[in-house]
């Protein structure tokens, strides 16, 4: 029997080899790494939870705010402990402690995670230390699509 970590997980994987296009979310023609969050969501509830505006390469950097961070807990609600993480949810990175979260992916089992890593394609790497280590956040996927 499958859940819906399973699921996900799934919807993912047919996203690997998805050219890196900055602010793209089109599967197979071009997406970022919210570009891959957003077309799984689309493929999950049926239509994206909300508008994305438009924003820089960037946009951690300039905003002043952890945006990403905020888009989590809105959309996802809480954030879990990292111990709690299971396969199909959503992980937010940071690439340093002082810095906004400006990475995502989702967990594709304890040790791979699938992501759009820019100058490559959607692809799954390993969840090895120096991305472990730069975890922000884990969000599961909301059960029933959030209004």
């Amino acid at each position: 029997m499958t859940g819906p970590g399973d699921r996900i997980v799934a919807l993912a994987e047919n996203w690997i080899g998805t050219p890196y296009r900055h602010q793209g979310a089109v599967k197979g023609v071009g997406c970022d790494c919210i570009g891959l969050i957003r077309g799984v969501w689309r493929e999950l509830y049926g239509q994206e939870p909300e508008v994305v505006q438009p924003y820089a390469p960037d946009w951690a950097e300039r905003s002043g705010e952890d945006r990403l961070m905020q888009a989590g807990r809105r959309l996802f609600g809480p954030a879990l402990p990292l111990a709690e993480a299971r396969p199909g949810d959503l992980l937010l990175f940071r690439w340093r402690q002082d810095c906004a979260a400006k990475h995502a992916g989702i967990l594709a089992g304890s040790t791979h995670f699938i992501h759009a890593y820019e100058q490559a394609a959607v692809i799954r790497s390993a969840l090895v230390a120096s991305w472990r280590r730069r975890i922000a956040a884990v969000h599961r996927f909301p059960e029933t699509r959030i209004d």
